[in-house]
């Protein structure tokens, strides 16, 4: 079912709370959630729910979402408000924490250990019946199989996060929650976890992925909350999201052999709005539709017998998507 785009609010709508379907049952659910140390406020008023499947906490660097997913896995408290998984709260509950499994951000790894101690340890410590075949599994399935025996130490950063990901997967969690999986990956690596991820919320799973990376969330989750400084700015599907995005002008660069007669060409097209040439070889074109804009400059350099060597969206950060979203 597709999730409605909203506007964030601190309370949930008529038909129940914000990232939820109408109907969608929370696996995980956050009402009133605030945290802060000393007079700094982390996270503040926080009110939505995850189901089932792959939903992408997206924001930048210092948003807040390595706080939720700490407060959602029970490591840390919240300040204020509720966090319940599986209609449970988190903290204290031994039997809860067997659902859940964290891949966190921070690097709090035995080097000494091999990666097979690693994972095999994490499946004692949640009392997996048969810790050795758990541990074997897992590993198997992030393709860590050839590194196993090696020790943590001498660990690539894609390879312990792979590890990661393992040990947070060892004892078959329902809920799944992943702090930036994919940084320090390799290619490979990355489109092997990005496949995993959807794999996991296909079968059943609540996997909740953070991420700063826009293009990345696209690969992998449908559903998507929005977070800006410690607060829930958008929530919805990412499609919708995106169609809202592109409902603003674009600034998108050109670099080609021959720029001031391509931007003249461009410029009497209805779709742009401005060029600002930079005498680079590229210039700087303002379009109302970006889809469009994509399509129309390579047929008109073709046409005009010009070679073009790029293209690419020059306000596509994340800064630039938020302040979109909050402003709307």
């Amino acid at each position: 079912m597709t999730k409605p785009f909203t506007q964030a609010s601190s309370e949930p709508d008529s038909d129940g709370l914000p990232g939820l379907a109408p109907g969608e049952e929370a696996v995980i659910a956050l009402r009133g959630v605030a945290k802060w140390y000393g007079e700094v406020v982390a996270v503040s008023d926080l009110t939505f729910g995850i189901g089932a499947g792959v939903t992408a906490l997206l924001g930048p660097n210092g948003a807040g979402k390595s706080t939720i997913l700490n407060m959602v896995s029970g490591l840390i408290a919240p300040s204020s408000g509720t966090v319940r998984v599986l209609d449970r709260p988190v903290r204290r509950d031994t039997m809860i924490y067997r659902e859940i499994g964290l891949a966190g951000e921070q690097e709090q790894l035995y080097g000494s250990l091999t990666g097979r101690e690693f994972v095999r340890l994490n499946a004692i410590l949640q009392k997996t019946p048969d810790p050795d075949g758990a541990a074997e599994n897992a590993i198997a399935i992030v393709d860590m199989a050839s590194a196993a025996g090696r020790a943590l130490g001498g660990y690539s950063k894609g390879m312990r996060q792979r590890i990661k990901v393992a040990a947070a997967l060892v004892h078959d969690p329902r809920v799944l929650l992943l702090d930036e999986p994919l940084n320090g990956t390799d290619p490979v690596q990355r489109a092997s976890l990005i496949a995993l991820i959807r794999r996991l919320g296909n079968e059943g799973k609540s996997v909740v992925v953070s991420s700063h990376v826009l293009p990345e969330v696209e690969r992998f989750a449908r559903n998507v909350l929005v977070i800006v400084n410690g607060k829930l700015a958008a929530a919805g599907d990412f499609r919708t999201i995106r169609e809202r995005m592109d409902e603003r002008d674009h600034m998108v660069r050109v670099r080609c052999d021959d720029p001031r007669r391509l931007a003249a060409a461009l410029v009497a097209e209805p779709i742009t709005k401005s060029i600002r040439l930079s005498g680079d070889g590229r210039f700087v074109a303002e379009t109302n539709d970006v889809r469009r804009f994509s399509l129309l400059v390579p047929e008109v350099a073709k046409r005009e017998g010009i070679r073009l060597f790029e293209m690419q969206p020059v306000d596509e950060s994340l800064a630039s998507v938020f302040s979109y979203l909050v402003g709307k």
